[in-house]
């Protein structure tokens, strides 16, 4: 990928995070990205194919991190370091996940994006109930599910409802949950 057009994505993804996507115009990715929309348009077709070029950069950014760390073969030790995993990524790559989060609770980026959000939690729900699969095959449907909504309650509260969240604590006591997870 260009230089330019990974500047326009960075830019845009910042822009759509903080700004919101309808408040976010062709012209304001151009001024801060310092390229031309003629060169926006030569890599994009629309403010909407932007977005979803970022969303399909982040889910396959999440898929990349967690496919790099090396898996253990324990189940509860692949739970945890998904836990590690996750948390990590969530500091790290705050405004990513900031951005997703908008994107996804917005009405209109939500239909924009409706293919792509599936797809991801398809990709999640399915990575995860392998993990629960290996340590509680009768219910491991129903503990993928509140296992994902746990991290996605936190993560929204971390990142929209407290300015003092204690992540680093809200990690730990998982990890203590999980760690200790007997079916």
């Amino acid at each position: 990928m260009s230089i330019k057009k990974d500047k326009v994505i960075e830019v845009a993804t910042v822009l759509f995070a903080e700004n919101g996507f309808e408040n976010t115009s062709m012209a304001n990715i151009c001024i801060e990205a310092n390229v031309s929309k003629g060169l926006i348009y030569h890599h994009f077709k629309s403010k909407e194919a932007i977005l979803i070029e970022i969303f399909r950069q982040t889910t396959n950014k999440m898929i990349e991190m967690n496919e790099n760390s090396k898996p253990s073969k324990d189940p509860k030790k692949q739970l945890l370091q998904l836990i590690d995993s996750v948390f990590s990524q969530m500091e790290k790559e705050k405004h990513l996940f900031k951005f997703n989060l908008n994107m996804m609770f917005n009405p209109t980026t939500n239909k924009i994006l409706e293919e792509q959000i599936k797809l991801r939690a398809s990709i999640l729900f399915n990575s995860v109930k392998g993990i629960f699969n290996q340590l509680s095959i009768k219910k491991s449907e129903i503990l993928s599910y509140i296992f994902i909504a746990e991290i996605d309650g936190i993560a929204l509260s971390y990142l929209s409802s407290y300015n003092n969240y204690p992540l680093k604590k809200m990690k730990k006591e998982l990890i203590k949950k999980y760690a200790n997870y007997n079916d």
